[in-house]
């Protein structure tokens, strides 16, 4: 997976709104883990607690998941969402060190409003 060239170009696309609308109408499609980890992002872009640099980070990775053509479209089966895993994965990565245990839980919490029950290994990162 190679992740779009300057993520935080992106953030631009990104609004709450937008965020959750996107969610809602491809959950399904994306899958448990890319959902997963945009909770995790959108969790800790809430918290107060994180840097500038890191809130443009994910403001930037959450954006590329909103926009509607990127590398590759996200209806395509089996392959539209991996681009969008792959920016979601390096913010991740980026600013990990902000996910508290009360993120995780609310990130699971609100994915299970999605997906049910869902295993560990299921959204393993």
């Amino acid at each position: 997976m190679k992740t779009p060239d300057n993520i935080e170009s992106y953030g631009d696309n990104y609004s709450e709104s937008k965020f959750w609308d996107k969610l809602a109408t491809t959950a399904k499609k994306a899958g448990a883990k890319v959902v997963y980890l945009a909770l995790l992002l959108y969790y800790v872009l809430m918290s107060p607690n994180v840097s500038k640099r890191d809130k443009t980070i994910i403001i930037g990775a959450l954006g590329y998941l909103i926009l509607p053509v990127d590398l590759i479209p996200d209806f395509i089966v089996g392959l539209g969402f991996t681009d969008d895993a792959a920016a979601l994965i390096w913010a991740y990565r980026k600013i990990s060190t902000n996910i508290t245990p009360d993120i995780e839980q609310q990130a699971k919490a609100k994915l299970a409003d999605w997906f049910g029950d869902v295993e560990e290994n299921d959204i393993k990162i």
